[in-house]
């Protein structure tokens, strides 16, 4: 009974706060204006690197910088070109690499990037490190941390049908509103709604990722097939020891690079285009 109006409430206030993905235009639900995002997001990120090994001056900090500039090069000219230019506003741009075995990258609203070194001996090089961007960058751009964060605000009952969104810039600096930003970049609540609609939106919100963040490293001047060498070799280092896709987050690294493949032609123009006006 409680999914069933949790997703009354969402179609309630998808007639009112529903935008589109870039690219791909699938609608979703947007209730956090953007303001409290970027506000949560900027604290959060300068937390996090206050409390963590940064690495400010060497050969991989420096690669990491430069990557982020081609990335958020193309990604505002995408942007602008496409009619998202809105999508960018408050953003402040910045990359640390940080020091930590963890094989992972992210980006929070408003460009926020944070690079692990661990994922570097698997990006080997900085079109792999562009493929990893490229996508990280892709869940800022179109916005899937405000979606999961909304759906998580529905689902926990902060917000009541026929409320508007506007006012949720209150409820936005709540501690349990802190707690569903943090969800939204992580772990998903309860089981039930984690593998129920949690899990398979954020696999769908993966392969957006993908797709958006191939053509962003052509655009940056980035060979996009590289993309696909980085994923056989996250596929090959996972030793088929990945979790079942139904049970994870990610798309199977299988169904990855099948999608990738299918998608390669397409960007293969945007990359060419961004050779020739070198």
């Amino acid at each position: 009974m409680k999914k069933v109006i949790i997703m009354m409430f969402a179609l309630a206030f998808a007639f009112t706060a529903c935008e589109k993905v870039p690219l791909t235009g699938r609608k979703q639900l947007i209730l956090v204006p953007n303001n409290d995002m970027l506000t949560m997001s900027f604290t959060q990120y300068k937390q996090f690197l206050d409390t963590s090994k940064v690495v400010s001056s060497s050969g991989d900090a420096a690669m990491v910088s430069r990557v982020g500039d081609r990335i958020r090069g193309a990604v505002e000219k995408y942007m602008n070109e496409n009619g998202y230019a809105k999508r960018l506003e408050g953003f402040k741009w910045e990359y640390h690499l940080v020091q930590s075995n963890q094989v992972n990258a992210w980006c929070m609203p408003g460009g926020k990037i944070v690079v692990y070194s661990g994922i570097l001996p698997y990006t080997q090089n900085e079109a792999g490190l562009a493929t990893v961007l490229g996508h990280e960058v892709s869940h800022a751009i179109a916005e899937h941390g405000n979606e999961r964060m909304s759906e998580g605000l529905v689902a926990n009952g902060l917000l009541q049908a026929g409320q508007a969104a506007t006012g949720i810039a209150t409820s936005a600096r709540s501690a349990q509103t802190q707690a569903i930003f943090q969800q939204a970049f992580g772990v998903v609540g309860p089981l039930a709604y984690q593998y129920g609609v949690g899990l398979p939106h954020s696999r769908k919100q993966e392969s957006e990722a993908d797709h958006l963040g191939l053509i962003f490293m052509a655009m940056a001047g980035y060979d996009p097939a590289e993309a696909i060498t980085f994923w056989q070799r996250m596929a090959k280092a996972s030793g088929g020891k990945a979790p079942a896709e139904f049970m994870s987050d990610h798309p199977s690294d299988q169904r990855r690079i099948a999608d990738l493949q299918k998608l390669l032609p397409d960007a293969q123009k945007y990359y060419n285009g961004s050779r020739r006006n070198s």
